[in-house]
């Protein structure tokens, strides 16, 4: 009974603290040192404790597509054929980790940008230009904007991906692209790019193909078993790929189908 009462002791003075320390501390805070309000003023428009709501929600709202944002513009450019190809020609020369993808995805982003800049000077020249100045409100900027973006989606997406989709989504087929869900031709061109890219890096690495199986033929034939095939490929694919000029030619072809389209 000794050790309980001994063991209860640290655990009721606990108590007896927390009972008594708010009483305390209300009789002796003086009643100019309470917490005040935190106000914050965005764009003239004050956001208190207990002020806009739907400013703060709007906030909270941007920060969400902010935060989507980076998904959205890879899903929506060229930024997916381009990487995909790049990623496959890097496998089909097996040079393992080299170039590393930080490079990969610079060559890929840059790439983007010029393929993408006709179109991104449309959505500005249509709807962001006009909305700062003052000609139209952010919902009718916005849907003009995305305009020139719905037309480049379709135009490189196939008509069984937009099917497909539009079966998914239970919509009816538009009469134009401008009127076609983004929900429908996001996906549709996500599916086409993957399909293209798959499709060139199959031509990429058909003849790295071939050069490794001619190297294992010969290296059996001269019963070097022993030896692994791609220490004798490697530095002949590298020699072949260089002499083409390979990324040179792999990188203006990758381009030339979003203009031949």
């Amino acid at each position: 009974m000794r050790r309980v009462g001994t063991a209860l002791l640290p655990v009721a003075a606990l108590l007896l603290a927390v009972s008594i320390f708010p009483q305390l501390s209300a009789a002796q805070a003086p009643e100019s040192s309470a917490i005040p309000d935190i106000a914050i003023s965005i764009g003239g428009s004050e956001l208190a404790s207990e002020g806009n709501v739907s400013a703060a929600l709007k906030i909270v709202a941007l920060l969400t597509v902010l935060s989507f944002l980076p998904t959205m513009i890879l899903t929506m450019t060229s930024f997916t054929r381009i990487a995909v190809v790049l990623g496959m020609t890097r496998t089909a020369l097996g040079t393992q980790s080299m170039p590393p993808n930080t490079v990969i995805t610079g060559l890929a982003m840059f790439l983007t940008i010029a393929i993408m800049n006709p179109v991104f000077q449309s959505m500005y020249k249509e709807g962001i230009s006009p909305m700062l100045e003052g000609q139209m409100d952010q919902s009718e900027a916005i849907k003009k904007s995305l305009v020139p973006l719905k037309k480049f989606l379709v135009r490189h997406s196939r008509e069984k991906d937009i099917a497909l989709f539009l079966q998914i989504t239970g919509n009816e087929a538009p009469g134009s692209p401008e009127e076609l869900p983004l929900m429908v031709a996001i996906p549709s061109f996500v599916l086409s790019e993957l399909n293209t890219a798959f499709q060139i890096g199959f031509l990429i690495a058909l003849p790295f193909l071939v050069l490794d199986m001619v190297v294992s033929s010969v290296l059996t034939s001269m019963s070097m078993i022993t030896l692994p095939p791609v220490v004798i490929s490697l530095p002949l694919k590298l020699m072949l790929f260089v002499i083409v000029d390979g990324w040179h030619l792999i990188i203006a072809s990758v381009v030339k189908t979003y203009h031949t389209v």
